[in-house]
């Protein structure tokens, strides 16, 4: 009785081990996918049917399925650009708030300068008079 309990569990923990590795095979192979599915990759349809692929060419194309899940990311797109923008290609949404904040400090400067232009000008307008008294005074004392 106890050698067929013993055949029991042994046949319990093998099913289990089994199980164990055709679920992390799976799991493993979805990895891709998984990251297409994240990074709202174009070919993520793709990339999860050449997963399951994967699966009978004993994962010989995987590594190349996670390079391709990769090498796409959101806002950026697939990372090939020249640094140059076409025309067609719209502003994301960090630059067009940037654009708003730094518009908005212009304008804040443009009118401390206004400001600061107006009191220069007060300054030099009071200088100008006290120049004017002190020449006015010279002359005053000249002539005596």
């Amino acid at each position: 009785m106890e050698g067929r309990m013993l055949d029991f569990i042994a046949l319990a923990v093998l099913c289990f081990v089994v199980l164990t590795i055709i679920y992390g095979i799976i799991f493993i192979h979805d990895i891709p996918y998984n990251i297409a599915k994240k990074r709202q990759h174009p070919h993520q349809d793709a990339i999860h049917t050449a997963g399951w692929v994967s699966l009978f060419l004993m994962h010989a194309i995987w590594p190349l399925l996670w390079i391709w899940a990769t090498l796409y990311k959101p806002g950026y797109g697939w990372g090939l650009h020249s640094g140059k923008e076409t025309e067609t290609e719209q502003p994301s949404e960090h630059s067009t708030i940037m654009l708003v904040e730094l518009t908005e400090r212009i304008a804040r400067l443009e009118e401390e300068k206004k400001h600061m232009q107006s009191h220069y000008n007060r300054l030099i307008k009071q200088l100008h008079g006290r120049i004017t008294k002190l020449e006015s005074g010279q002359t005053a004392e000249e002539e005596l």
